[in-house]
C-alpha cells in the first residue's frame, strides 16, 4: 500500500505562516521538496520544510519560484530523502522540461536500511509526479538519454566521491603553484571516469559562480569546499574539458549546453587547445589514452596543424612532442582520466607516455584510482574476463550474477535477440571490430557486412549514432561507441582475429582489417607496426566493445576455431 503523498502548495510568505498548524511534517520531519515556476526547478530535502522555504524566499534566484511540491511519507528518514533528492535532480535535468537550478555539492550513492523497498516507492513517486506534469517522459526514456547517462547531477558512488574529494583537496593545495604536477585518474571501462570529469567541472563552476555559497549543509560531502576562498580562487578561472573522440565530444557538448553553469564552448578538441592564444587555469582531459602523438593524422589539415601548434608552443616541430605537451603548455593545471588498455590505434598516446604521466602524478600523491564497476552488472570480474578472452590465457568464467552473456552461432539469431532487447529496454545495438570495408560510406546502396544470409551496413553517422534513426539495423564501430553505455551489446568478433591451432593462440589477420589508421606505420618516427603490435590494439577494441553492455553482452565469432575456443571458455570447459 502506498504510504507517500505529494502535496502541492503555493510558495508565498503568507501561506508559510499557517504551515506549523497545517501539518506537523512541515516543521519536524524529513521531506523532499520540488520548487518550480513552470520553467525552472529546484529540488531539496530538509527536516524543517517551513524554515527551509523561508530561506528559499530570501534567495534572489529561488525566491521567484511559484509553487512547492512536498513529498511526504511517515517512514522517510535522512538517508531516504538524500537518495530521492539525488534521483529527482538527475531525472529532471535529463527530462528537459525544466532548467534545474541545483548545484551538485556531493550527494553520494550510499546504501541504507531497506533501500530496495524505498527504490520501489521512488518509482511510484515518479509516476505520481509525472501525472502532475512534473515529468514529460517515462522513466526508461529518461534513463536511456545521454543527458541522464552523462549528467553532472548523478550521485557518485563511494569510490568516485573519495576520488573527487581527493582531487579537489590536491587541486586547491596546488592552485597557486605554477609548476604543479598533473593529476591522473585511472579506471577500467565502466568505473565512471567521464562522470567524474563532468561532475568535477560542474562543481568547480558552481564554486566559481558562488552558487549556494554558505548554504551547503554540513553533512553534504563537498560542503567544506564551498568557501569564500575557493570562490575567489575560481572567480576568473578558465576551465575546459578536452575530449579527443568526435562522437563523445558531440554528446558532451549537448550536456554542457543544457546544464546551468556549464557551456558547450568548454568542451574542446586537442587541436582547439593547441591553437588557442588564451591559456586555461584547468583542463580536464577525458579518454586521455586517445590523445595523439606525432603520427599521420586523420586529415592533411590536421597534419599541418600538428606541426604549426608545436612551433607556436615550443618554437620547433620536434617529433617527440604529443598532445599531452600541448595541454600542459596551455594550462596551469591538468586532470587526465586514463586507461592504458583502451588505446585502439597506433596514433593514440603510446603506453610508455601514459605510464610516465601516471608515474609523475603518483610521485606527488596525485594519482587516484577508480575501482568500482558502475556500468556492467557483471561487475569488475566480468570486465577482467572480457579483457582476457582473446589473450593466451583467458580467465575462467565466473558467476556474473544475472548478467546476460551468450554466444551465438548465427548472426541473424543474435540480431533478432538484440531487436527483442531493444523493444524491452532500449539502447541495444550491434557493434563490431573494423573487419569489413566501409563500402556504404561512398555507396549508400551497398552493404558492408554479409554473413549467415544477413546483410548489414556500418553506422550511417559518426555523431550520436546510438540514438539515431535506423541504428538498430546498423553496426557500430569502436569510434561511435567508446565512452558510451548500451543496455545490450551484440558484439561481432570479425575475421581480423582468428585462432591459430598450430601456435595455440589468437593471431591478427591483416588482410581482414580495414581501419587504415589502425595499422598505419609511422615513418616520421621510424616505427613499423608488426602483426603482434596491431593485435594489441585490436584486442583492446574488442575488450572495449565487450564492456559497453550494462545488462548483457551477446557474442558472434566469425572464425570457427576462435568460436570454439570462446565457447569452451564460456562453458567452463577445457580449451579445445
Amino acid at each position: 500500500m502506498t504510504s507517500f503523498e505529494v502535496e502541492r502548495l503555493p510558495l508565498t510568505r503568507h501561506h508559510l505562516r499557517s504551515w506549523r498548524l497545517d501539518n506537523r511534517r512541515f516543521v519536524n520531519w524529513p521531506v523532499v521538496y520540488i520548487l518550480d515556476d513552470g520553467k525552472r526547478v529546484y529540488v531539496g530535502e530538509t527536516s524543517n520544510a517551513a524554515v527551509r522555504m523561508r530561506q528559499h524566499l530570501d534567495s534572489p534566484e529561488r525566491g521567484t519560484l511559484k509553487a512547492v511540491r512536498l513529498v511526504l511519507d511517515d517512514t522517510f528518514n535522512k538517508s531516504v530523502c538524500l537518495d530521492l533528492e539525488s534521483q529527482l535532480i538527475a531525472l529532471l535535468a535529463a527530462d528537459e522540461k525544466f532548467t534545474v537550478l541545483n548545484s551538485n555539492k556531493g550527494i553520494v550513492d550510499a546504501d541504507y536500511y531497506d533501500r530496495t523497498r524505498y527504490r520501489d516507492t521512488f518509482q511510484e513517486i515518479f509516476d505520481e509526479l509525472r501525472k502532475q506534469d512534473v515529468f514529460t517522459r517515462s522513466l526508461p526514456e529518461i534513463e536511456n538519454r545521454e543527458l541522464f547517462k552523462l549528467s553532472p547531477y548523478k550521485a557518485l558512488n563511494q569510490d568516485q566521491a573519495l576520488a573527487v574529494e581527493d582531487i579537489l583537496e590536491g587541486l586547491f593545495e596546488d592552485w597557486d603553484h605554477e609548476a604543479a604536477a598533473p593529476i591522473t585518474v585511472q579506471g577500467d571501462p565502466g568505473t565512471g571516469k567521464t562522470i567524474v570529469a563532468v561532475y568535477l567541472l560542474k562543481l568547480l563552476r558552481d564554486l566559481r559562480l558562488g552558487r549556494d555559497l554558505g548554504e551547503a549543509e554540513s553533512d553534504v560531502l563537498f560542503a567544506d569546499f564551498f568557501t569564500e576562498e575557493n570562490h575567489h580562487r575560481l572567480e576568473d578561472a578558465r576551465l575546459g574539458l578536452v575530449v579527443p573522440q568526435q562522437a563523445l565530444r558531440a554528446s558532451l557538448k549537448r550536456v554542457f549546453a543544457k546544464t546551468p553553469g556549464l557551456d558547450k564552448t568548454m568542451v574542446l578538441t586537442p587541436f582547439e587547445v593547441g591553437k588557442s592564444d588564451e591559456p586555461w587555469d584547468l583542463l580536464v582531459v577525458d579518454e586521455s589514452h586517445r590523445l595523439n602523438h606525432r603520427a599521420n593524422q586523420a586529415s592533411g589539415m590536421q597534419n599541418k596543424s600538428f606541426g604549426e601548434i608545436n612551433e607556436k608552443l615550443f618554437g620547433a616541430d620536434a617529433d617527440h612532442l604529443t598532445q599531452v605537451d600541448w595541454i600542459r603548455a596551455q594550462s596551469r593545471h591538468q586532470i587526465f582520466l586514463i586507461d592504458v588498455n583502451q588505446s585502439v590505434r597506433p596514433a593514440d598516446l603510446p603506453q610508455h607516455t601514459q605510464k610516465a604521466l601516471i608515474a609523475e602524478a603518483d610521485a606527488v600523491d596525485r594519482n587516484y584510482p577508480l575501482r568500482t564497476q558502475m556500468r556492467v552488472r557483471g561487475g569488475a570480474d566480468y570486465v577482467s574476463f572480457a579483457r582476457s578472452l582473446l589473450s593466451a590465457m583467458p580467465r575462467k568464467r565466473e558467476d556474473f550474477g544475472d548478467y546476460d552473456l551468450r554466444l551465438f552461432d548465427d548472426l541473424g539469431e543474435m540480431h533478432d535477440a538484440i531487436r527483442t532487447r531493444e523493444t524491452e529496454v532500449g539502447l541495444s545495438r550491434l557493434v563490431a571490430g573494423y573487419a569489413w570495408e566501409w563500402k556504404s560510406k561512398n555507396d549508400p546502396c551497398a552493404y558492408d557486412i554479409e554473413l549467415d544470409g544477413q546483410r548489414l551496413r556500418w553506422n550511417q553517422t559518426q555523431k550520436d549514432w546510438i540514438t539515431s534513426p535506423g541504428a538498430i539495423d546498423q553496426v557500430g564501430s569502436i569510434h561511435t561507441v567508446q565512452g558510451y553505455d548500451l543496455n545490450y551489446a551484440g558484439v561481432i568478433i570479425g575475421p581480423d582475429v582468428r585462432f591459430d591451432e598450430r601456435v595455440q593462440r589468437v593471431v591478427f589477420d591483416r588482410a581482414n582489417y580495414f581501419d587504415k589508421k589502425g595499422m598505419e606505420n609511422n615513418p616520421r618516427l621510424g616505427i613499423e607496426y608488426s602483426d603482434d603490435d596491431v593485435l594489441r590494439f585490436v584486442k583492446n577494441v574488442y575488450s572495449v566493445l565487450m564492456t559497453r553492455g550494462v545488462l548483457g553482452t551477446y557474442l558472434y565469432v566469425v572464425d570457427p576455431g576462435l568460436r570454439e575456443r570462446v565457447r569452451a571458455v564460456l562453458q567452463n570447459r577445457s580449451e579445445p
